[in-house]
C-alpha cells in the first residue's frame, strides 16, 4: 500500500488494497470465530456464533467498497494520466506475486483431499496471478511509457474483486435475514421429520442459520 501510493500507481495500488482486504478478512474471521468458540449465557442463549456472519457481511462490505473506491480512481486517471514509474511497480508486484505464489504452494499437498485447503490453495493462486498481471502492466509501462496502463490495470484489478466479493456478499446477505442455508434441503428436513416415530404431521417448518457453518 506505502509503495502504491509513493509510485502513484493505481494498479499497484488496487493490488495492494486487493490483499490487505484479505488480511483485515481473515482478522475478523478470526475474532467471529474466537466469538463463536465462547459458551451460552442467559443473556446470549444461543451463544455468540451468529457473529461469524457479521464478519462475513462486513467482509464482503469492506470488499466492495474497496472495488468501488478504486474503480473511480481508475476511471479518472483516464483522464489525467500520471507518469508512473514501471521497473519500480513491476519489481513491487513480483514481490508480491512470489509471497502469493509461495503461500499458496503451501496448501499444494492438501488441496486434493481437504475442501477449505483447495478453497484457500485457489484463492491466494488467483491473488498470484492479480499480482502478476500488475507485473506485466508496469513492464509494459515500462518499455512503452503508456501511462494508460496502469489505470487500465487498476480497472481489470477491481473488476476481478467485484466477480469474488459479489457471492460473498449474497450469500452473507442471505444468512443475514435467516434464509435457509447453502446445501440444505427443506424437504428433505421435512420428510426426515414427518418419518419420526409419533409425527402425524409437520407444518410452519423453518431452517435457519446460527453461524456461518
Amino acid at each position: 500500500v506505502v509503495a502504491g501510493l509513493m509510485l502513484g500507481s493505481v494498479a499497484l495500488l488496487a493490488d495492494a488494497v486487493h490483499n490487505a482486504t484479505d488480511v483485515l478478512g481473515l482478522l475478523l474471521a478470526w475474532g467471529a470465530a474466537l466469538l463463536a468458540a465462547r459458551r451460552p449465557t442467559r443473556r446470549h442463549t444461543y451463544g455468540l456464533a451468529r457473529s461469524t456472519i457479521l464478519a462475513a457481511l462486513m467482509n464482503a462490505t469492506l470488499l466492495l467498497f474497496a472495488c468501488g473506491a478504486l474503480a473511480w480512481e481508475s476511471i479518472s486517471r483516464f483522464g489525467e494520466p500520471r507518469n508512473v514509474p514501471g521497473l519500480a511497480v513491476m519489481l513491487v508486484a513480483a514481490v508480491a506475486c512470489a509471497v502469493n505464489a509461495g503461500s499458496a504452494a503451501l496448501f499444494w499437498r492438501g488441496r486434493k483431499s481437504d475442501a477449505n485447503q483447495r478453497g484457500a490453495f485457489l484463492h491466494l493462486a488467483a491473488d498470484a496471478g492479480v499480482s502478476l498481471a500488475v507485473v506485466v502492466a508496469g513492464g509494459a509501462i515500462w518499455l512503452t511509457g503508456w501511462s494508460w496502463l496502469d489505470p487500465a490495470a487498476g480497472l481489470l484489478i477491481a473488476a476481478v474483486v467485484l466477480w469474488s466479493g459479489w457471492d460473498l456478499l449474497r450469500e452473507s446477505i442471505d444468512l443475514t435475514l435467516d434464509a435457509v442455508p447453502r446445501g440444505m434441503d427443506l424437504e428433505l428436513i421435512e420428510k426426515a421429520v414427518r418419518e419420526l416415530p409419533g409425527v402425524r404431521a409437520v407444518h410452519d417448518l423453518h431452517v435457519w442459520p446460527l453461524s456461518t457453518t
